[in-house]
């Protein structure tokens, strides 16, 4: 394991590469050669006419981890996994995953739904990878819960806010579901809309803040958000902090991959304190001054944005809001989504089934 965290963060670690672009002719033709201007890591290459490639080029046996698993009707494990378009008009889709119903299992009993929105500095990844899919699959199982996880747009050809807009329209979806406006199969016979949880990966984090601030200004009902669950969120600002110079790069999450995901994705002309980046800054709407449900903040010892991140836990505190506490001890960045770490690591599968552990227990509470 180690030589392949090693090999991983070998590739993460890369410098970015700048080429110029050269002009050929063809047939007196001037012609602009395609050539790679910007590359994050093995994850995102962005080419001089405006074009993204995001294949995986990092080492192949982790390949997998970033691959989509197809949808099953079939419950594989105790789950079973669909796509459902939510909007035609803009392509919105979602990802259900519904856990397989037991004989002993009383079929009236509505359950909690668990809002997923993915990482990937809002630049990469989608819901239907394997890492999202190993956790969400499980969550469900363990929370007794259905999840639905929204595949989001991506930058830099859809920056910020596109993905907090997708955000929205899916909750706005959920309420659709919840006052029989539309119907979906999978939610609509089972779902408890009086608990609906967001949750959400690193950036995702950033957009389960965001969601829910725009929530608590909607008529939601009878759809009621009973919580909300950022994990490692990407909380940043401008002037580092003292953990991104004194904590370790992981393999999910380096400073490159901080400062290039966040050029691509903010909006033009913005800095990391941009309030979808710094909600606990001076540019970001007071806290106190925003209708929030309970939140439960998970944040890794290790984490490379772990202060930003407490100093969002204190911001969410001073502005007297439910927050909890949730700290995963020698962890880093997004740690529970490497599954080649939970099999071979057994301090980082132990966390990883804490950290679910305590996830479940704020959803049973709430």
């Amino acid at each position: 394991m180690h030589t392949l965290i090693l090999s991983l963060q070998s590739h993460i670690y890369s410098k970015v590469l700048i080429s110029k672009p050269t002009i050929k002719r063809s047939n007196n033709t001037m012609v602009r050669e395609k050539k790679l201007v910007d590359e994050v890591s093995g994850w995102l290459r962005l080419y001089n006419d405006g074009s993204v490639d995001r294949t995986w080029t990092g080492p192949p046996q982790v390949k997998f981890m970033a691959e989509p698993v197809p949808p099953h009707d079939e419950f594989i494990n105790g789950v079973a996994t669909k796509d459902v378009m939510v909007d035609e008009m803009s392509g919105l889709r979602v990802r259900i995953y519904v856990q397989e119903r037991k004989p002993e299992d009383n079929d009236e009993t509505k359950l909690p739904v668990i809002l997923h929105f993915h990482g990937g500095g809002f630049c990469i990844s989608q819901a239907d990878w394997f890492m999202y899919y190993h956790m969400y699959a499980s969550l469900a199982l363990a929370a007794n819960a259905i999840c639905v996880s929204v595949y989001l747009r991506l930058a830099p050809e859809h920056r910020l806010p596109a993905p907090i807009n997708d955000g929205c329209s899916a909750l706005l979806w959920l309420r659709s579901l919840a006052r029989a406006e539309s119907y979906e199969s999978w939610l609509s016979d089972d779902a408890d809309f009086s608990r609906v949880f967001l949750i959400g990966d690193s950036s995702g984090g950033n957009i389960v803040h965001e969601v829910a601030a725009r929530a608590g200004r909607l008529d939601l009902s009878p759809l009621k958000l009973a919580g909300a669950i950022p994990i490692h969120p990407g909380f940043v600002r401008a002037v580092r902090s003292r953990s991104e110079l004194e904590q370790p790069e992981s393999p999910f999450l380096t400073l490159d991959m901080v400062d290039k995901f966040l050029s691509l994705s903010l909006p033009v002309g913005s800095t990391k304190d941009h309030p979808i980046t710094c909600p606990m800054g001076s540019t970001a709407p007071d806290l106190d001054t925003l209708k929030l449900p309970p939140f439960l903040l998970c944040v890794a010892e290790k984490d490379m944005i772990v202060d930003t991140e407490m100093e969002y836990f204190e911001a969410m505190k001073k502005a007297k809001k439910d927050v909890e506490l949730l700290i995963s001890p020698g962890m880093s960045h997004s740690f529970y989504l490497n599954k080649i770490a939970i099999d071979m690591d057994p301090q980082t599968g132990a966390q990883t089934e804490s950290l679910i552990s305590g996830i479940v227990e704020f959803v049973k509470k709430h």
